[in-house]
């Protein structure tokens, strides 16, 4: 595998119409890639920072094999690949100058970019986070459910939205793809998020779902204040906005959680998501300027 198999571009249309298949291939594998860049197509390519975007595919006898993407300042996503592939990409990005602050992928294509990235650069990568993806299989509804009910947030709660979205990224520790209240109004837009209410209308908890893309959608982010936490109301939430999803005719409706919340990770199980693979989340530092 040469790193000239590799093409970079920021053609956002030019990147879709050459590896869109690919990527709709596998809708579950593939659904950040798929959602990003249906983010970017409809909301523009300044949607998750001042900088430009990058997409690259990888090519070999006239077959597409794989792809990455990244929106700085953020990682590196890549869809899965073997590890000879993993080290012709890291020589592409270093050849192009390209910075790599991180990658995002499937935990074996994660683990081996990193080990690649290593050899390469001398820069050892840490892991930040361990992910666990998820397909919905038969919907069961936690029992007890939760005085309560469901609703579409709407513009009267943009407010709520773009702070739970902030407690929830500082929560997982991670860092804001978007502006808070920029993201509430892209949900607002298609109803993108459901709460789940107490008997007076006080907002209890949330759960998004990103838009339809490759007949897949992904259920994110789930969040409940800490201190409104075990007492069902995530569970509800969550089994609500599945089943809507369903009644839409989606049948891939899949969500990410982190492996570190057993929590989270019994209860998704217990409303019938069922494993579909691993990922993983390395930093690199002191990265010489890549």
């Amino acid at each position: 595998m040469r790193p000239d198999d590799w093409y970079c571009t920021q053609d956002l249309t030019g990147f879709l119409a050459h590896a869109g298949g690919f990527l709709r291939s596998r809708p579950d594998l593939h659904t950040v890639a798929l959602t990003v860049t249906e983010s970017l197509r409809t909301s523009g390519l300044r949607a998750y920072g001042d900088e430009p975007p990058v997409f690259g595919v990888l090519e070999v006898g006239g077959q597409v094999r794989a792809a990455y993407f990244r929106t700085p300042p953020y990682r590196l996503n890549v869809t899965p690949l073997t590890p000879d592939e993993a080290d012709s990409l890291a020589a592409h990005l270093i050849a192009l100058g390209q910075q790599v602050p991180g990658v995002l992928a499937a935990r074996d294509t994660a683990e081996a970019f990193s080990a690649a990235w290593r050899r390469q650069t001398g820069v050892r990568g840490t892991v930040t986070q361990r992910q666990r993806l998820y397909r919905l299989g038969n919907l069961t509804v936690p029992q007890p459910v939760p005085a309560g009910r469901a609703r579409i947030a709407g513009k009267e709660d943009r407010e709520q939205l773009a702070c739970w979205y902030g407690e929830f990224i500082d929560a997982v520790g991670d860092h804001a793809a978007r502006d808070a209240g920029a993201w509430a109004d892209s949900r607002i837009s298609y109803g993108g998020v459901t709460l789940w209410e107490g008997e007076d209308g006080t907002p209890l908890a949330m759960a998004g779902v990103t838009p339809v893309v490759a007949g897949q959608v992904r259920v994110a982010p789930v969040y409940t204040p800490a201190h409104l936490r075990g007492r069902g109301y995530a569970g509800a939430v969550t089994a609500q906005v599945s089943r809507a999803v369903l009644g839409s005719g989606v049948r891939e409706v899949l969500l990410f959680t982190d492996l570190a919340n057993q929590t989270s990770n019994s209860l998704y199980q217990r409303i019938g998501y069922r494993v579909v693979a691993d990922f993983a989340a390395y930093d690199f530092r002191g990265n010489r300027g890549f």
